[in-house]
């Protein structure tokens, strides 16, 4: 993109972004907003309180929630080791997981289904 191109580019959306933050100044809402947290924070200087302080006056176990999330410590239980005998070779595979290399090959060359019916009960 040529600089000229992107200059105008960026003029347009400066343009649209301005157009809308006029939109936003006539909007009665945001007008009631402004003047409550003008008047909330001049309360608060006349009685020497913090946001937080205030917060915590007021819903004194919003602390000890954790923000966005709560933790859990729920660990996974233990994956079960699988034992797979391939009847054509007699070898035997045990695993955890079915990111095995030689597992992979046997359901490449016999296919999946199969060899899910190796699997040692």
């Amino acid at each position: 993109m040529s600089k000229l191109a992107e200059f105008r580019q960026l003029e347009k959306h400066l343009a649209e972004q301005l157009q809308a933050l006029e939109t936003l100044k006539d909007d009665a809402g945001l007008q009631k907003e402004i003047e409550f947290e003008t008047k909330l924070r001049a309360l608060l200087g006349e009685y020497g309180y913090s946001l937080p302080s205030v917060i915590n006056l007021l819903d004194p176990q919003a602390r000890r929630r954790a923000p966005g999330f709560e933790s859990k410590s729920v660990s996974r239980k233990p994956r079960q080791v699988k034992v797979y005998k391939n009847p054509h070779t007699g070898e035997v595979v045990e695993t955890k997981g079915g990111n095995h290399k030689t597992l992979k090959e046997w359901k490449a060359e016999f296919g999946s289904n199969t060899v899910e019916s190796w699997l040692a009960k």
